[in-house]
């Protein structure tokens, strides 16, 4: 390989690090920030940003910090898009089975993004837009994928977004949410007691292999979806999550 090429590749790797660093820092950071993150010196760091702040992929704040740009949007949102399409037979296979609704969500930074959505066949059934984003805290799919994550990353994210509360179930406190993601690595999925929408339950689990954080859940009314029926649709789930895990790492 050429010097040329060689350095090329190299700064493309630099670029997209700076801005993965930018994401896991809540999307703004100083130089001073990512050269801290990075182990780049600042003189590199100030050229790449330079022409990413020129493409649009990043922005400098009027406190001279630096967040990502608004031409990311339109890459993520066709990412997404393209993340749901092919998952979406495999989600409807799964509603068949346990016949209600089934969801496809990401994470993005520091919320949860829904990316694709089976609809159950009930006349009263669950539905969420997809495209919506929520914070992890307080979905089945969020704790899902918070349990995949190191403790401080998880932590870190928490202190960022805070937990307000969406319902009076909603868990609030970060210590008692931090221990809870343990049960969730032990017996494999999560569970949203209503802590998004009173009367819903949800379960939920993560993709474990796909090349970014995702979970699959499958939502109801509880007095549908009680805990004996989670305890026997869950077998589905898991085989469904682990097929769309290994289908994501050839999308």
């Amino acid at each position: 390989m050429a010097p040329e090429s060689a350095g090329g590749v190299q700064s493309l790797r630099r670029a997209f690090d700076l801005l993965e660093r930018l994401a896991d820092a809540g999307g703004e950071a100083s130089l001073s920030e990512l050269a801290a993150t990075t182990g780049l010196p600042l003189p590199t760091i100030h050229r790449l940003i330079r022409t990413l702040v020129a493409l649009g992929y990043v922005r400098q704040n009027s406190n001279r910090r630096y967040t990502l740009g608004s031409r990311l949007i339109r890459l993520g949102e066709t990412a997404s898009r393209q993340f749901g399409r092919w998952a979406r037979p495999l989600l409807a296979e799964l509603v068949d089975r346990v016949g209600e609704t089934v969801n496809l969500a990401v994470l993005d930074g520091d919320e949860v993004v829904y990316v694709a959505q089976a609809p159950s066949r009930h006349s009263v059934r669950m539905f969420t837009e997809v495209g919506r984003r929520v914070l992890p805290h307080g979905t089945g799919v969020g704790k899902a994928m918070l349990a995949q994550l190191p403790r401080d990353e998880a932590r870190a994210l928490l202190e960022r977004t805070g937990l307000p509360a969406s319902t009076p179930n909603t868990i609030t406190d970060a210590a008692e949410l931090l221990a809870s993601l343990d049960l969730v690595v032990e017996q494999g999925y999560a569970l949203d007691e209503g802590e998004q929408e009173v009367g819903v339950r949800c379960v939920a689990v993560p993709l474990r292999d796909a090349p970014a954080l995702a979970a699959v859940s499958v939502s109801g009314p509880d007095s549908r979806l009680t805990k004996e029926a989670v305890t026997r649709m869950l077998p589905d789930v898991l085989r469904i999550a682990e097929r769309l895990s290994t289908e994501a790492t050839r999308a």
